[in-house]
């Protein structure tokens, strides 16, 4: 090879190298200032309580009669309080939890849905709250399920949102992960920054595999609902101090047992779609048919993340709740 070859080559890889710079660079800035102001979210706000079950993050909002809001995989406390916005407008206090493995709630030896269920109890027994109504949403209704079961005189009423509940496969399709998720969690959960890169890059994707939601029906929705998607997706970052906690979640969720449904005394309401992409339209309806008096809401659309019905949702719930708590106070 001759010097000047040599020497152009050398050149032409130089100026590549500051092309690809100049690119990358605003970029990682825009990530740095993503990254920065998600870790600003969930470093404020909380508290820790120190209960008989270990130490357990929280925060609350609202007045009124207690509500536990128990967040999906992907959460934390912060995404209890966004999911209870609705509820603490009508005039309930939402207590909103990090579960084990979710940012400041460390995952103890026994990580499992029960043991869950009564870390709720102690966290209520910190918060000096006798008895709630507890909504599970997601990945948190094992757990919501199993405080119904194992502390019946404190719960007041019971809500599963998109539950993660078990269904016969014989007879309804199961909880399932969505196309590509196990690979994209795989490889996600291990950087803030191919999170943060491939929502903005291969968002159709991760509302699929991440939210739940077929593509096609997020497309369709209104400016609102879309903007809510792309908050709630931006709202999972930073991933690294979540990735005990959903790797946790894929365990339990993986092997749900079905539970003694026939012994829940609370008022159960249980709310999912017919496209949902985890699954949870089966097992939300068969966990109804089978809590004595529960009622099932299912809508024909709308995926895991309810587009198009969350403002219904939610005035379900609230309306649901009033009856329940007015029932509890007659007893």
């Amino acid at each position: 090879m001759s010097p000047k070859l040599s020497r152009s080559r050398r050149t032409a890889l130089a100026i590549a190298a500051v092309v690809l710079a100049g690119l990358f660079l605003p970029i990682y800035a825009i990530y740095r200032r993503d990254v920065g102001r998600a870790y600003d979210r969930i470093t404020t706000g909380s508290q820790i309580a120190q209960t008989r079950c270990g130490p357990l993050e929280y925060a609350t909002t609202g007045e009124g009669p207690p509500v536990l809001l128990v967040h999906g995989a992907g959460g934390g406390f912060e995404q209890g309080l966004e999911l209870g916005q609705a509820l603490a407008r009508d005039g309930y206090r939402i207590i909103a939890v990090s579960r084990f493995g979710y940012l400041r709630t460390p995952v103890p030896p026994d990580a499992s849905a029960a043991a869950q269920a009564d870390a709720h109890a102690c966290l209520l027994d910190a918060l000096q709250i006798p008895r709630a109504a507890i909504m599970g949403v997601s990945a948190g209704g094992p757990s919501a399920l199993q405080f119904a079961l194992r502390h019946p005189d404190r719960t007041v009423a019971l809500v599963l949102l998109v539950p993660a509940a078990y269904a016969p496969p014989n007879e309804v399709r199961p909880v399932r992960v969505p196309r590509g998720a196990a690979f994209l969690f795989d490889v996600v959960l291990r950087s803030d920054f191919i999170f943060w890169a491939g929502s903005k890059v291969a968002p159709g994707t991760f509302t699929r595999s991440v939210l739940g939601t077929p593509p096609e029906v997020a497309a369709r929705a209104s400016v609102d609902e879309q903007a809510r998607l792309r908050l709630f997706l931006s709202h999972i970052l930073p991933v690294r101090p979540r990735r005990l906690g959903l790797l946790n979640d894929a365990a339990v969720v993986s092997s749900l047992p079905r539970y003694e449904l026939e012994k829940i005394t609370a008022p159960t309401l249980a709310i999912s779609t017919a496209d949902d992409l985890y699954g949870t339209f089966g097992g939300a309806r068969y966990t109804a048919a089978h809590v004595p008096g529960a009622r099932f809401i299912g809508y024909p659309s709308g995926g895991h993340m309810l587009v198009g019905h969350d403002a219904e949702a939610a005035a379900e719930i609230s309306a649901f709740l009033s009856v329940a708590l007015a029932r509890s106070a007659r007893f």
